[in-house]
């Protein structure tokens, strides 16, 4: 067991399995956290546990905060449609969650405290992605800047750090990570809209690009397609 422990954000998609992989890898105690936050999707909470427990997490938490409850985003409400990808620059899609990795990396932050650990890992990653906001090198620095200024950690000066081993990797270099780390890409999810067997349906953005990810990658797909 290892001295040094990290908090790690899991979804149950790709780059999260990946995210903790490396994490492992690297020789943390992993602690993994995931979230029911009011998703339209919240199979993806099934596919996280397994990963976890598969990954060799010491343990996996589940968090339930409804930021969905405001709404404004087509991932939270039944009113707003999953759209079609369609390849766009500099324009924030509807599937982007308001303040959604603020919220996660702030729960993460306060278990990080009480368990003494002073990493914590999320996968995000800012080349093949949806153009969140809360994707970019920019957020991440500014949110552990918050962390050493906003904790009683921080102020005595045992720093955190926000780790981020996917930001500059596309989704070919992700998934062959992943592979050489013994990732099993059929335990992950990545759809915006799956169905209630945790098929997905190949037409989102996050599907688009996925399944890109493994054609560049030279890598079967293992995903489940509903269509």
């Amino acid at each position: 067991m290892s001295d040094r422990k990290a908090v790690v954000l899991l979804s149950g998609g790709l780059d999260s399995a990946t995210s903790l992989a490396i994490a492992v890898d690297k020789g943390y105690e992993c602690y993994c956290l995931s979230f029911e936050y009011g998703q339209r999707h919240g199979i993806e909470i099934q596919f996280a546990a397994s990963l976890a427990n598969s990954l060799g997490a010491v343990e996996h938490r589940i968090a339930r905060i409804d930021i969905g409850a405001f709404g404004g985003s087509a991932l939270t409400d039944s009113q707003i449609e999953v759209p079609d990808y369609v390849p766009c620059e500099n324009q924030i899609p509807v599937t982007y969650v308001p303040a959604r990795n603020t919220v996660f990396l702030a729960c993460a932050l306060g278990w990080a405290e009480v368990l003494g650990a002073r990493d914590i890992f999320i996968g995000v990653n800012a080349v093949d992605y949806s153009g969140y906001p809360d994707c970019r090198p920019e957020f991440i620095t500014a949110f552990q800047t918050l962390a050493n200024l906003a904790t009683r950690s921080g102020v005595e000066g045992d720093h955190f750090n926000i780790q981020v081993p996917l930001i500059d990797l596309n989704k070919k270099e992700i998934i062959r990570c992943g592979m050489a780390l013994g990732v099993d890409y059929a335990r992950t999810v990545s759809c915006y809209r799956l169905d209630e067997r945790g098929y997905a349906c190949g037409r989102c953005d996050s599907c688009v690009i996925r399944r890109q990810g493994f054609q560049s990658a030279g890598v079967e797909d293992p995903t489940q397609y509903s269509v």
